[in-house]
């Protein structure tokens, strides 16, 4: 499947919904893992602003990629994310969007910056 880099250098990225299992079957509850590692995999929705526009990103990533407290409105890193265009049928309905993964998301508050606010 085709994967487009997606440049992070100059673009903004804020937490707003917190790391929540990526659950690829509702009915069993089975979470989704990596098909190469194996390792379980969760989602966090980022804010995302590059050239004065801005989106919501469900971003999926390993488990083990998640570091620092990522809180509603934490700022963040982003490492290696890539969109990966999709498509399916579902019910006779052709349905297409983008999916986006990464091998990390990494606060950018520094514990000192924790320690003043406290």
């Amino acid at each position: 499947m085709r994967q487009i880099p997606v440049d992070t250098q100059n673009a903004l990225a804020m937490v707003v919904q917190p790391p929540q299992p990526k659950v690829i079957n509702r009915k069993t509850g089975e979470r989704g893992v990596d098909a190469e590692t194996g390792e379980v995999l969760s989602t966090i929705d980022v804010a995302f602003v590059a050239n004065g526009v801005s989106d919501v990103l469900t971003i999926t990533v390993p488990e083990s990629g998640f570091t620092g407290e990522l809180q509603m409105g934490t700022p963040v890193a982003i490492t290696a994310l890539v969109a990966r265009p999709w498509e399916n049928e579902f019910n006779g309905q052709k349905r297409w969007g983008i999916a986006f993964r990464a091998v990390a998301v990494t606060s950018k508050v520094s514990a000192d910056a924790k320690v003043k606010a406290a």
